[in-house]
């Protein structure tokens, strides 16, 4: 079958000035200016269904002000109808929705009943008809404009080529200092009839903050037998390590690749308090020592219904953002049935770390459930520690500072190792997303010094606490049996579900989305 592909990640100047470490960006920049382009942040989130995708990229730009463009092989000729630009809040919450987490978990009161929680209703969304297409073709270099239309501030034009020098010629021609070096990196996409969305973009519609060009995301849609996402023509100009992080959406199903190897970041380790202060350095250590135990290989941080979540760091996502995202183009696709009826849709979050010796893009594939991560007791009272079949997907990255219950015990069975939110009068940072990963410190961190407890798969022994030092970690673990008390496999997690965008409902603790005292076990 000919392959064929969704977007491809490039760079035109993959690093920041003297940094050794970008984000990889999902397209391919050039300037009229010839002057150096930077992407310093990029987020692509991607809805499967079908056959069809729908890509959705937000990026922000450093440069000068002069026209400059993006370009981005897809397997199809894309019409303004195709294409779209989209708020960019939304990506801010899907990144933050399947973002490692930390909380901090305070062992309740043994003595304490827990009340009945309430159930959430179900959702209908409805989806929106996509008018018909009409081409715009004109020749040129071996180079045919198949549609050009404008979409916000960008114009875009969509091209085919006959061969990637003509494609190198025709943009050079047209004033796009393309990189040296690029053409061997097009040619496979071109052989391969590949063609060309160029989104070029109008400075004079575009507002500057500190430099960067605060562009609008833009979404646009296909239909392809494969699921895939090209990174090799994103080492053209990278001297350095690119960071990719993928979401997916798509209807009760997760992803994971077909042509790499997988991991799954391990989840659920008690950590020092040390972390709260350094969360995303201790993050990177962690991914990276993942990554050097499994050369390679692209790590799982999360596989969860997209419109739940347990711990959350942020308002849960809602029909307005599914279809923002592409819900509303993926109930029309080929042997889908319109309308969407609020599908559960599953979100997974893919992370890659690579270099320049990569070969292969990236291919994905589906995947079965998975669950990890939660405050779920298992064999000998243990937290379960890492990912595991089931037959939902309910996993996370989750790391925990713990503290013990220090009050009085005065009931005749109490139930230890129960965890929540703080008690009254003390203070709570909520749940805490490792954001911005690509550009976290790294060497600094000391995994040993910073987990409570070994972590076998990475070779990670945790160094004993010094006398008088961390305290968070004296207490039993869930489901232990105290001293003089009855053993118990009652759990109970740090959890909230919200309901809007106002956050999660109130608690009884008083505290906001952050604070944890209920828990909603996902069956």
């Amino acid at each position: 079958m000919k392959r064929t592909t969704i977007a491809t990640i490039l760079t035109a100047a993959a690093t920041l000035a003297g940094a050794t470490t970008a984000n990889a960006f999902c397209g391919f920049y050039v300037n009229g200016a010839g002057g150096d382009m930077f992407n310093d942040a990029t987020q692509v989130v991607l809805m499967r269904m079908g056959t069809r995708t729908v890509l959705s990229m937000q990026n922000n730009y450093k440069g000068p002000p002069e026209a400059f463009a993006l370009v981005i092989p897809v397997p199809t000729v894309l019409q303004e109808t195709d294409v779209k630009t989209l708020p960019k809040d939304v990506f801010g919450r899907v990144d933050q929705m399947g973002a490692p987490r930390l909380v901090e978990y305070w062992e309740r009161d043994p003595c304490y009943v827990e009340p009945p929680r309430p159930q959430r209703g179900d959702r209908v969304y409805e989806s929106a008809a996509m008018p018909p297409p009409s081409p715009d073709p004109s020749p040129g270099h071996g180079v045919t404009v198949e549609a050009k239309f404008e979409v916000g501030e960008y114009q875009i034009v969509i091209l085919s080529a006959k061969d990637a020098a003509g494609l190198d010629a025709w943009l050079r021609e047209e004033k796009y200092q393309i990189p040296a070096g690029a053409e061997p990196f097009l040619r496979p996409y071109v052989e391969g009839g590949m063609k060309f969305f160029v989104a070029k973009v109008d400075p004079a519609k575009v507002t500057f903050q500190d430099g960067r060009a605060v562009l609008s995301p833009l979404r646009f849609h296909y239909d392809a037998d494969e699921f895939n996402l090209p990174i090799r023509l994103g080492l053209a100009n990278s001297s350095g390590t690119q960071d990719l992080i993928v979401s997916i959406l798509a209807p009760n199903q997760r992803y994971e690749v077909a042509n790499y190897g997988n991991v799954t970041i391990p989840t659920n380790l008690d950590v020092k308090d040390a972390v709260k202060a350094k969360f995303g350095e201790f993050y990177a250590a962690l991914f990276d020592r993942t990554v050097e135990k499994n050369p390679g290989a692209v790590v799982t941080e999360y596989a969860w219904s997209a419109g739940t979540c347990d711990p959350c760091p942020g308002p849960t996502l809602q029909g307005e953002d599914f279809a923002t995202l592409g819900a509303d183009v993926l109930a029309g696709a080929p042997g889908q049935v319109a309308p969407y009826q609020g599908w559960d849709l599953v979100l997974t979050r893919l992370h890659a770390r690579y270099g320049k010796t990569v070969t292969e893009d990236l291919v994905f594939k589906a995947a079965p459930p998975i669950v990890g991560g939660r405050e779920h007791v298992v064999a000998d009272g243990k937290l379960e520690e890492r990912s595991r079949p089931d037959s939902i997907n309910n996993f996370q990255a989750r790391y925990a500072i713990r503290h013990a219950w220090t009050g009085p015990i005065t009931c005749k069975n109490p139930q230890r190792g129960i965890w929540g939110g703080p008690p009254s009068g003390v203070a709570s940072d909520g749940v805490k997303p490792a954001l911005d990963l690509a550009f976290a410190p790294r060497g600094a961190a000391k995994l040993p010094e910073l987990v409570s407890q070994d972590i076998p798969e990475l070779e990670v022994k945790a160094a004993a606490a010094a006398v008088g030092g961390d305290t968070t970690q004296a207490n039993p673990p869930p489901g232990a049996t105290p001293p003089g008390g009855a053993k118990t496999d009652k759990k109970s997690g740090c959890g909230c579900d919200t309901d809007g965008r106002g956050g999660a409902p109130a608690l009884a603790a008083g505290l906001g989305v952050a604070a944890l005292l209920r828990r909603r076990r996902r069956r």
